[in-house]
């Protein structure tokens, strides 16, 4: 286990100067985009995490021109292609010996280099070839099969490193946000803008129906939901289905005030697949259900299909509630018409979608940790990118009722504002208030358009 994380950090307590803030003058904007440290004395890169480069970086905002010409051109490009070649060679003979981190694939994606020379750096991408030499301290770098958008965190120090039986599990201190949590190289919360999701999620199905009793959160490991139900006196009986239990230990150890619903006598922890806990739930049992899911790809793909749904009302009581991450209408209206829709079939109540903006959910990131083989070759690393699925800072939320007792999810019935008397965090809610909640369900031209034609 990695050492302790210390006290706690209040979102107020945090910094908000970004790290573009302090770049030096005369930077190009290729440069920025980037956002790589400048260091003029690279004799202090000892003080730098080993392992770990001080830019994470997540999708640009700004990308810049990549001209093949400017690295063919380069003197520097023989010796480049010569230390790819080597250290790719290196790498796939020390996988096969067992030294490795893990295998290495997609290499046509994307190049990260973390070196504290005058070097070439470039990212081999199906867009192009994208050439920058300075002296640098530490750069992290990647493009993305598809254009998107870039969220850079500077890691003050990486507090847990662990791979569960489903996936890598990192939290990190962060510059600006503190502490993160990342699962597989996705952004999960950070103690900064955690409450703009977790508060909206939970809040706006609870808030939604009057006297809430028995509550169930599929997913939500980390315990946040479970801080947000624990303040409705009304729920007698709180049921959370996590699939990886790593995931319910490191936020109990390093998110205390986002975990701090699990110390809730009224909450109880089954460790499983969600999808199998549904099928067995008895008929009818929940007033209602938060599915707290990860983008529908991969094993998370299943919660966002028909099968699901069909578990969900059937567990739910006339007039019961659901209320699931459902992506964001930027870039994934296709699969919100599909979500739609299912539920349209489905829900015989209201049918509804909601959505909030949280900073951090570009939700894709890139850590790099050098394996053996980096440390010979000048400690660069070659990585694959997470999937191209992207928040852009806001995510939605699809809101059901099933038939029975009327549900208008746009005026909530439960006001929470002020009763928190019973939650245990003793903080007042930061994101969500009565006029929020209903100014989440007011939705862009757009995006009403196509969620109001869907039958």
């Amino acid at each position: 286990m990695a050492e302790e994380s210390g006290a706690p950090v209040s979102c107020a307590d945090l910094p908000v100067k970004r790290p573009r803030e302090d770049e030096e003058n005369g930077v190009s904007s290729a440069a920025a985009a980037v956002a790589m440290e400048m260091e003029a004395d690279t004799n202090n890169t000892s003080k730098e995490v080993d392992g770990i480069s001080s830019v994470i970086p997540g999708w640009f905002s700004e990308i810049s021109p990549m001209w093949p010409g400017s690295f063919f051109n380069s003197p520097d490009s023989p010796l480049f292609l010569l230390i790819f070649s080597l250290r790719f060679l290196l790498e796939k003979r020390m996988e096969k010996k067992g030294f490795s981190n893990g295998p290495i694939s997609h290499i046509e994606d994307v190049i990260i280099l973390h070196i504290s020379c005058n070097l070439v750096v470039i990212s081999a991408c199906v867009v192009g070839l994208f050439y920058l030499r300075r002296k640098i301290s530490l750069v992290a770098l990647f493009h993305m099969k598809y254009a998107g958008e870039a969220h850079s965190l500077k890691v003050e120090k990486v507090l847990f490193q662990g791979k569960s039986d489903y996936q890598n599990v990192m939290v990190f201190q962060s510059s600006t946000y503190g502490k993160v949590l990342v699962l597989d190289g996705v952004i999960q919360l950070t103690e900064r803008d955690e409450c703009a999701y977790q508060e909206m999620i939970t809040h706006l199905p609870l808030c939604s129906i009057p006297n809430p009793k028995k509550v169930l959160v599929i997913g939500g490991g980390d315990g946040g939901v479970l801080r947000e139900v624990s303040r409705h006196s009304s729920v007698e009986q709180i049921d959370i289905c996590e699939i990886d239990k790593m995931v319910v230990d490191v936020s109990k150890q390093y998110f205390p005030d986002v975990a701090v619903g699990y110390d809730d006598p009224r909450v109880k922890l089954h460790i499983g697949d969600g999808v199998a806990f549904l099928k067995a739930v008895p008929e009818g049992t929940y007033d209602a259900i938060i599915v707290d899911s990860s983008d529908p790809i991969g094993p998370a793909q299943e919660l966002f299909e028909k099968p699901f749904f069909e578990s969900v009302a059937k567990a739910l009581r006339p007039g019961g509630v659901v209320c699931t991450q459902a992506e964001s209408i930027w870039l994934h209206m296709h699969i919100i018409e599909d979500i739609v829709a299912n539920c349209r079939q489905i829900f015989k109540g209201s049918v509804n979608y909601a959505w909030t903006t949280v900073p951090t959910y570009p939700r894709h990131i890139l850590i790099t940790f050098p394996s053996p083989c980096d440390k010979l070759l000048l400690s660069y690393l070659i990585v694959s990118p997470p999937p191209p699925i992207f928040s852009l800072g806001v995510i939605g939320f699809m809101l059901c009722s099933t038939e029975g007792p009327l549900v208008d999810f746009k005026h909530p019935v439960n006001p929470i504002d002020k009763d928190e008397s019973c939650c245990k965090s003793k903080r007042p809610l930061k994101f969500y208030n009565s006029e929020i909640h209903s100014a989440a369900f007011c939705l862009p031209s757009f995006a009403k358009k196509v969620i109001e034609s869907k039958p």
